[in-house]
């Protein structure tokens, strides 16, 4: 009974000491048209597999990204399997060429290429195609990331997991 008592206050108090790394809370915001965004530094801490929403991204010249990719210069067919990072999933691009795997709540799952970082502290500029900040906890899918998983493009958001490969 003492021993699982002593383990049950240990585990409490490492508990409380990585609770505050297990968000990342928005840094500020970026008003545009009179519409708040927040902005963010950090993104929730990579496990395996990590907890993500996917969204929709036009990878092509003249698409949603605005500039060419940040870890090639180029843009990106979307029939290609790319994806781009939160700000700080992507880590400073450390992850550029990475391959991931992205699970979907379907069962499917598809291994794509990090291409670029989905901006979370900044948006709303040319640079950034008008988009605002991404949030903390995104991958940004070709559309052919979301036909390998087999999901709704029209839906526009979904929970995914992903993982280094």
């Amino acid at each position: 009974m003492e021993t699982t008592s002593v383990l049950l206050i240990s585990l409490f108090f490492i508990f409380i000491a990585i609770a505050p790394t297990l968000s990342c809370d928005p840094s500020g915001s970026i008003v545009y048209h009179g519409t708040s965004f927040p902005i963010y530094t950090c993104s929730p801490p990579v496990t395996a597999p990590t907890g993500a929403k996917l969204t929709l991204n036009d990878f092509s010249k003249g698409g949603d990204g605005g500039d060419p990719f940040e870890c090639d210069g180029q843009y990106h067919d979307n029939n290609e399997l790319v994806v781009a990072l939160s700000t700080g999933w992507y880590n400073s691009g450390s992850r550029c060429g990475s391959m991931i795997t992205i699970a979907a709540t379907n069962g499917a799952s598809v291994m794509a290429k990090v291409v670029d970082e989905c901006d979370s502290r900044e948006g709303c500029n040319r640079d950034h195609g008008g988009q605002p900040p991404c949030l903390s906890n995104i991958v940004d899918g070709s559309p052919a990331v979301w036909n390998a998983l087999g999901l709704d493009q029209g839906v526009g958001i979904v929970d995914v997991t992903w993982a280094m490969t």
